[in-house]
């Protein structure tokens, strides 16, 4: 069912912010009969097989009435460049991505929410290291993928302990995909990383690190689903994004039910250690969440903080690229307030 596409393939520039004119033009929202979606294949965006085990062991993957082609990226960025470039209609990425894609003009809305308390977010050190503390940085050089959650947690922590990041500044980011962030830290040509599950987990269980920081209660946690202008401006791919938005709900309220049955599914799956997938399906979970203003505005004030800090050129309004047409659809699954 699912057609694979490599993520190293495919190119990510994260330019700065350009006239949205295009990007920011709102959408019709037309859709048509469920039971007319048959034969309609929906490309759907995917991060270590995480959307795909959560809809397969659910069992609502089976229960979509088209059929879904998953293509698997490493992290959120290169999600974003696919749904842009048209190959990929729907993604779910962390709370930095769509940021990054609003400052590049990404053809892309946020069209679903998800809570998370962030705890796998981490920096982690060598367990040898002696650095204690954010502060600690000063100096040092972090691996960590450009544009993804794990971006925006490292911004926020040096924030918080006055030290700023980029080539020349107080802490040297090292922008690395996982695979070769993993070789430089295991090596020691960097001081530090900050990553995410289900690698934190991993390289947590593995490599026996220091975890120095988490994201909690420092970072949103949000993840989004996001889906594509041109897949949203077509009323059977839309109404097709709507479904699987639910069907992922719906899979996300059977996980939080029977946590451990979907760590083992999980785990085999993806085909990672099941302690790990344990670990990181313990903290990571998703539930969706209402696309409304606190959510936005935190999003904001995230976004600010990457203009601010210069690594974003410009200001960008994330609300503009925010469509909630399928929140009323999914308020029954809305399990928390957005906060």
């Amino acid at each position: 069912m699912a057609a694979v596409m490599a993520a190293a393939a495919l190119t990510f520039g994260l330019a700065g912010c350009v006239q949205r004119d295009d990007a920011t033009a709102e959408i019709a929202n037309e859709t048509v009969e469920v039971g007319s979606l048959s034969g309609l294949t929906l490309r759907v965006g995917d991060q270590k097989g995480g959307t795909e085990a959560l809809l397969r062991t659910s069992g609502e993957l089976e229960k979509l009435p088209f059929e879904v082609e998953f293509s698997t990226f490493t992290s959120g960025p290169p999600q974003i460049e696919a749904a842009t470039a048209g190959k990929i209609d729907f993604a779910v990425t962390g709370n930095t991505p769509p940021i990054f894609g609003a400052a590049s003009n990404a053809k892309v809305k946020v069209v679903s929410g998800y809570a998370n308390d962030a705890e796998g977010d981490a920096i982690l050190v060598p367990g040898s290291s002696t650095l204690s503390s954010v502060g600690d940085l000063a100096g040092k050089k972090v691996a960590v993928a450009k544009g993804s959650s794990a971006h925006g947690h490292l911004l926020l922590q040096l924030d918080r302990a006055g030290l700023t990041l980029g080539p020349g500044k107080d802490v040297e980011p090292v922008f690395l995909q996982p695979a070769d962030a993993l070789s430089a830290f295991t090596s020691g040509n960097v001081d530090a990383w900050a990553i995410w599950d289900p690698y934190t987990a991993i390289v947590q269980l593995e490599n026996k690190p220091r975890t120095l920081v988490t994201a909690s209660g420092v970072s949103n946690g949000y993840g989004f689903g996001i889906a594509s202008d041109q897949a949203l401006a077509d009323p059977r791919r839309n109404t097709a994004v709507r479904e699987l938005v639910l069907g992922i709900a719906r899979a996300a309220t059977w996980a939080r039910a029977n946590p451990d049955e979907w760590a083992q599914k999980y785990s085999a799956e993806v085909g990672i250690d099941p302690e790990a997938g344990r670990l990181a399906q313990g903290r990571s979970l998703r539930p969706a969440i209402a696309l409304d203003d606190s959510v936005v505005a935190s999003q904001q004030q995230l976004a600010d903080a990457f203009s601010k800090s210069g690594q974003l050129q410009g200001d960008l309004t994330f609300a503009d690229f925010v469509d909630n047409r399928y929140d009323p659809a999914l308020a029954e699954y809305f399990e928390q307030p957005a906060s």
